[in-house]
Order: C-alpha cells, then sequence, then structure tokens
C-alpha cells in the first residue's frame, strides 16, 4: 500500500469503496432522473401549468413565421431534450442491469452497491451470456451516440443557457441601479440611428440574453402589463429573440441585415407600450436578461426615427419641452402651492442644509399639492433648514426618457445639471421616487453628481433623531404601504417607510407582492401620460391592498398616489389613500416645532 500510495495509486481495498460508492450514487441517481424525468414530461404534454406559454402568446407572435411556430417550437424542444435525457440515462441504466445479470451467471453473487439495478436484472434471466453482453455494449453505445447526436443540436436549446448564462453576467454593463439607463451622444455625428429597429441594433448584451434564457417565464408572471391581459411577454421576446438568431445566424454572422423589424417578429408595438418600466423582469430574471432595456431602446427607435408613439404622449411631450413639465402648466404657477407657506428659495437660503425638489406632480398636481403641503409643515416643525428652486426647477426627464424621448430628456438634464452645479446642494430631498432615481442615478452620466433622499428616508431621519413632535395614538388604524417600484426595486428603499409608519404607532399589513417584490401602479414607462387598455393594473393592485384588511394604503409617490385614488373610485372596497408625509402630518402636535 505505501508503495502504491508512492505512485499515486490508492490500496485495492481503497478502490473497490470509492469504486463501490461511485456506482451506489450512479445507481440512485439513474432511478431518480428517470422518475423525475417521466414526471416532468407527463407535466408538461399532459397537465400543462400556467408556467408555460399562455395562448395571449399567439396575439403576440401572430402568424408570421418563424415565430408564429414559437409554440410548437418550444413545445419541440422541450420533447427532445426530456427523450434524450430520459434514454440516455435508460440506456446506461439498462447496460448496468445486464452486466449485473451476466456477472451473477459468472460469479453468483449480485452487485450490492446497485440495489434497483439488481431488483431489475432478473428481467434478462432468460438471456444467454453471449446475449448479455450484446446487450450492454449495445446499452453503452446508445447512450453515447445519443450524446454525439445531441451535442451539435445543443446550442440550439434552452439549455445553452448552462453556458451562456456566465458570460451573461461577464458583459452586462455597470449600471448606477438596476434600471439606470445608458445616455445617447447626440453630439457624435458619425451615430445615424438611435435606439434599436432590427436585432442587430441592440447592445450586444442583449443578444447574449436571448441565450441565456432558460424559458422559466419568472418575469412574464411579474410582468404587471401582462398580468392585467396586455400582450406584453418578456419572456416571449427574448424566446422570439433566440429563434430568429437560430434561424438565421449564418446571414447575421456575415454581417448581413437582418431582413425584419423586431416588431415583425419579436414584439408588438402594443407591448412595447404597455411596458410600465418597473424593472421586475429584470430583477426576477435568474441569469441576468434584462428585457426591459430592449423595450426601451425599440421605444428610442419609435419616437428618434420614426415619430411613431402613442399620440396621448405629445401634450406630455409639449409640456416638457415649453413649460418644463408634463402638465403643460405655466412655469410660473411651479410654486402656487406653496405662497402662503413661506418657504424660501435656495437664493434667499443658501445656507440650507437641504434642497426640496418639489417635482412636477405635487407643484401642479391638485391632489399630490396636499403631499408637499404635509411634508412643508412637517419639515418646518422639525426645524430641518431647508430651500428649493422655486421656479428654476424643471421635470427631471423620467418620463421623457421611459417612453424614449432621449433627445428631450438629454435637453431637460443639461438645464437642470447646470442649476443644480451652480446651487451645489449639499443634499436633496424628494418626495417622488422617479426623481430620486432620475437625479440620484442617471443624471450622473451627464456630469450632475448629487446626493438625493426620498422623503421618507428623511422622515425617518428626524424621528430617529427625536425631531418629530408627535401625539400618541391608542386606537391605532391598520396600515399597508404600497412600495413604489422607483423606489422600493430600482432603489433598495423599503425599510425607510416602514420605520416612519412604526414610528406613528400604525399597525401594517403587507401585501403579498412587498419591497422589491412590490407590483407596480401601472403608471411607470410613462403610463401615467397615456390611456391604459382595461383591465389596468392600478385596479389589480388596489384589490391586493384590499384583501390585507387595512383601512389605508400608504404610498411614497405622486403618481402611485394618483393610480390608486383613481383605481378606488371603481372598487367596491373603499381605503383611504395618503402618502406618508399627510400621516406624520396628522400625528404633529399642535404649534408642533413653534
Amino acid at each position: 500500500g505505501d508503495v502504491m500510495r508512492g505512485y499515486g495509486l490508492a490500496p485495492l481495498a481503497e478502490q473497490e469503496a470509492l469504486g463501490g460508492a461511485y456506482r451506489l450514487l450512479s445507481d440512485l441517481f439513474s432511478v431518480a432522473v428517470l422518475l423525475g424525468m417521466s414526471w416532468f414530461l407527463v407535466r408538461r404534454f399532459v397537465l400543462p401549468t400556467e408556467r408555460t406559454l399562455s395562448t395571449r402568446q399567439d396575439v403576440l407572435m401572430r402568424d408570421s413565421a418563424p415565430l408564429g411556430l414559437i409554440r410548437l417550437n418550444v413545445r419541440r424542444d422541450s420533447l427532445i431534450v426530456g427523450l434524450f435525457i430520459l434514454c440516455h440515462v435508460g440506456f446506461r441504466f439498462l447496460g448496468e442491469t445486464l452486466a449485473i445479470r451476466l456477472e451473477l451467471l459468472e460469479t453468483g453473487s449480485p452487485d450490492p452497491y446497485q440495489p434497483l439495478a439488481s431488483a431489475v436484472s432478473p428481467l434478462w434471466s432468460g438471456l444467454s451470456p453471449d446475449g448479455l453482453l450484446l446487450g450492454q455494449h449495445v446499452c453503452w453505445w446508445l447512450a453515447l451516440g445519443l450524446i454525439l447526436l445531441f451535442v451539435p443540436y445543443f446550442p440550439y436549446t434552452k439549455h445553452f443557457h448552462f453556458i451562456m448564462a456566465g458570460i451573461n453576467f461577464w458583459t452586462k454593463p455597470e449600471r448606477s441601479s438596476l434600471g439606470a439607463l445608458e445616455s445617447l451622444d447626440f453630439e457624435d455625428e458619425s451615430v445615424e440611428n438611435f435606439g434599436a429597429s432590427r436585432l442587430e441594433e441592440l447592445p450586444r448584451t442583449s443578444l447574449v440574453d436571448a441565450f441565456s434564457c432558460i424559458m422559466c417565464n419568472r418575469c412574464q408572471e411579474v410582468c404587471p402589463a401582462y398580468a392585467t391581459g396586455k400582450d406584453l411577454s418578456p419572456a416571449a421576446l427574448e424566446i422570439s429573440k433566440r429563434y430568429y438568431l437560430n434561424e438565421h445566424m449564418d446571414r447575421l454572422a456575415a454581417g448581413e441585415a437582418s431582413r425584419d423589424r423586431l416588431l415583425d417578429f419579436a414584439i408588438s408595438e402594443s407591448a412595447v407600450w404597455a411596458c410600465t418600466a418597473c424593472g421586475a423582469c429584470v430583477d426576477m430574471c435568474p441569469v441576468g436578461n434584462e428585457p426591459m432595456f430592449d423595450i426601451l431602446d425599440i421605444r428610442r427607435h419609435q419616437v428618434l426615427m420614426e415619430d411613431s408613439f402613442p399620440r396621448e404622449l405629445e401634450a406630455a411631450y409639449r409640456g416638457m419641452e415649453r413649460n418644463g413639465n408634463p402638465w403643460n402648466v405655466g412655469a410660473a404657477e411651479r410654486t402656487g402651492w406653496s405662497e402662503d407657506l413661506h418657504i424660501p428659495t435656495y437664493e434667499q437660503a443658501p445656507d440650507a442644509e437641504v434642497l426640496w425638489w418639489v417635482g412636477c406632480a405635487p407643484s401642479y398636481d391638485a391632489r399630490a399639492r396636499k403631499t408637499a403641503r404635509a411634508l412643508a409643515r412637517v419639515m418646518h416643525a422639525a426645524g430641518v433648514r431647508f430651500a428649493t428652486l422655486g421656479r428654476r426647477e424643471r421635470c427631471t426627464g423620467d418620463a421623457a426618457r421611459r417612453s424614449g424621448n432621449e433627445y428631450l430628456f438629454d435637453q431637460l438634464t443639461r438645464a437642470n445639471i447646470e442649476t443644480l452645479n451652480e446651487v451645489q446642494p449639499p443634499r436633496i430631498v424628494t418626495t417622488c421616487p422617479h426623481c430620486l432615481h432620475t437625479l440620484g442615478k442617471e443624471y450622473g452620466a451627464l456630469g450632475g453628481h448629487f446626493e438625493v433622499v426620498h422623503h421618507s428616508e428623511l422622515l425617518a431621519e428626524l424621528a430617529a433623531e427625536g425631531r418629530l413632535d408627535l401625539n400618541a395614538d391608542a386606537n391605532a388604524e391598520t396600515v399597508t404601504f404600497h412600495d413604489p417600484c422607483y423606489l422600493g426595486r430600482h432603489n433598495g428603499v423599503t425599510e425607510a417607510p416602514r420605520d416612519v409608519l412604526k414610528t406613528l404607532g400604525t399597525n401594517i399589513a403587507e401585501m403579498p407582492r412587498s419591497g422589491r417584490n412590490s407590483f407596480c401602479c401601472g403608471a411607470g414607462g410613462a403610463q401615467m401620460w397615456k390611456e391604459e387598455e382595461p383591465p389596468r393594473v392600478s385596479e389589480a393592485r388596489y384589490e391586493e391592498a384590499a384583501q390585507t384588511g387595512a383601512s389605508t394604503i400608504a404610498v411614497g409617490c405622486p403618481f402611485c398616489l394618483t393610480m390608486l385614488t383613481d383605481a378606488a373610485k371603481s372598487a367596491p372596497t373603499q381605503l383611504d389613500i395618503r402618502d406618508v408625509a399627510e400621516l406624520v402630518e396628522d400625528r404633529l402636535k399642535p404649534n408642533s416645532g413653534q
């Protein structure tokens, strides 16, 4: 044994033990795979589940080749892969049962390390030793031959993700947050096309996405547009891209332009404009796919190159261009909500510790103004030295960017960055998660680096420092908090608003989908400015909130406030919908802070 160890060999007893352990595990795993794969095939083809691509995809893919056959192709691929695994493992297992029977004839003892194969081996009791040996060799070559047959087909299947998923993560660009978009360079005269209309115009990482997709449909299941009956399916988009690449790989690899637009085979135009840009598909994908960015690239091309977009957005674009806000109200009215609150501008209070970026909704929307007034009173009561930009504030451009109008976003951004760099605020607070995200996560790419916090974070800090003088409430109400997508999922702020509610003594009833997994209100992706086809996303979310038994829905976004308030109008159960700042204002003691 010492001599054998010197040559790197284990003693015979150890070799036998290792070989026995290997054969035992192979025996058990082989049967487990055979049983499991048999059940999966039954589930896939006999008992289809909701996880399969639904018939709603027939609307999305229409009847155009090759994607009119996508459902058939998906089922075909699943069948081929399932049968390959079943037959490969099956022939290997049968070969072992034949070998065990042959060994039993020669030695008189079965293999103790393969109990399951030994239990099956009596099936071959009528065969001669030569027949057993022939059968063993046939099974071995069939198992090996199936691998040789499957290898060329492997890159065309969803199982290619075993290789491509790692490459997918490696090729992903570094983003300041989950949903931060890359900017377009409008000063580069060599660029003749913006956005993407064809497959090869997508970023390379989007092409890797197609081969990384495992067709688990998790992105589809969390998509608010899909959940409410719209054409959009992020999963179908990725699968469509892969089938097109597989079919036209030779021409595309040779540098030829694709003959079909993405809108011709991968996604319908209605699906493109149904996306709320909530980021749930990106956050949920286990292999790092980002279908949301493909959709936003398609929007960019439609708006910038084709001038094709829902006409309801025209008014919002016009308002942002002329008056700096999508409501298209004159800039002179931007401070009308605060005339009796004596809120200084930064010119009047250059030593302010906080610059309050009020945002367009609190400036012009009647309901959102109540949130702004509530926050102003709370900050006054807490002794916060704050100021605003007054009439110098303009829309951050979130709605323009998410709807594809990158040029308008660029104009608004550069003007705002110039103003903010001139002011150099130590800290910015905003009630709108979309402003939070755009100012804090996307302006940096264009030279605007600012510390931005959500008002719930500021309120949580003030409460922790004991700067809020609140009334205790023995009869605390039950509140459910709706996490805005651009607060929780995109920026990771989930605990601050709940900490504020706990400070108020409220009972928090969580919805099934909350925190980073929150369900969208339906306003994101510029949906706020276009008419949504029923059933509406906001109605689905409102119903989910009502089922918690809470009496109040707490929100932290003016768009969520609007959408849920509208949904309440047709709901059988009426809930009070309030911003976190309004709930805090209700608990302030009289003359607090004075």
